[in-house]
């Protein structure tokens, strides 16, 4: 039996900011229904230990959100949640405590791609204040993203407001500019993260860039459930061009298995890309 690193789960195709990185979703918006989120985990219990609540969207939007934590315990997944954390504050109670949350990823960048009505020192200190109380109460793993790097030194110095304000939180005795872009990540302090990565382009088959050969892992380290039980090949796949089926029709065992599914493992397996989709996918550059 396929068993895969992580499962990423759409529990909402909802978002409350508009990056420019992220483009919106032609997609209706929809949140998953408990029905639906206990159908998924009955149907991937054996396939993975992990589930990230993520594709498109922003996971704690959705009102059922410790409802979905406490129902995956139940199944014994550890979770992960990826968040622009502007609503953190509002949200912390249906997330402190949760057996299943075992990690949890701010994109710090999202707060720099929107005109917000709070400043960066109130979203960083209502983000670093849940860290605190959810490493003391949790122990969970804490990452904090910087998304939007460049070649040159302009991204470091839209991001050095950020950085100084991570420095004075956690009392750092170093620059975290003077490791960070040897490194692409650092380990503030234990089970807190700060990671970094380029600009990418979610792949959409109007793209003119287009390559037949390369590798990457989807459907051989993840797969992805969007909200309405489409399952993709991975996380990139943000309005399910390549439907795989749905777990509302089929189990998702079955879908998995589909001759569509495994032309698409074998082909990246000999570095040929099969889908028009994965073709005019930059991220994928990242594995070759």
């Amino acid at each position: 039996m396929k068993k895969f690193k992580k499962i990423y789960i759409e529990i909402t195709n909802i978002c409350n900011l508009k990056c420019e990185f992220c483009p919106v979703t032609k997609r209706s918006p929809k949140f998953m229904d408990i029905n639906t989120f206990n159908l998924i985990l009955s149907q991937i219990t054996h396939f993975t230990d992990y589930i990230y609540l993520h594709v498109k969207g922003e996971p704690l939007l959705h009102p059922n959100l410790d409802k979905f934590l406490d129902l995956a315990d139940n199944y014994g997944f550890k979770v992960n949640i990826t968040t622009n954390g502007t609503l953190i504050e509002e949200v912390k109670d249906k997330l402190l405590n949760k057996k299943a949350l075992r990690q949890i990823n701010f994109s710090l960048h999202s707060f720099d791609a929107n005109d917000l009505n709070f400043s960066i020192e109130q979203y960083l200190n209502n983000i670093i204040n849940f860290t605190f109380d959810a490493i003391k109460k949790n122990n969970i793993i804490v990452s904090y993203r910087l998304w939007n790097l460049e070649e040159d030194t302009k991204s470091i110095e839209k991001n050095r407001h950020i950085l100084n304000l991570l420095e004075n939180s956690f009392k750092l005795d170093y620059k975290i500019e003077d490791v960070l872009l040897d490194n692409r990540g650092i380990k503030i302090t234990k089970n807190i993260y700060l990671n970094v990565a380029s600009i990418f382009e979610w792949p959409d088959k109007n793209l003119k860039q287009s390559d037949t050969n390369g590798f990457c892992y989807g459907l051989r380290n993840q797969a992805a459930i969007l909200v309405d039980g489409t399952v993709v090949p991975c996380c990139l796949d943000g309005e399910g061009v390549i439907n795989l089926g749905n777990i509302n029709e089929n189990n998702f065992s079955e879908i998995i298995e589909s001759p569509r599914a495994k032309a698409i493992y074998e082909g990246f397996s000999n570095r040929h890309i099969i889908e028009e989709l994965c073709k005019k996918c930059t991220y994928r550059k990242r594995f070759n």
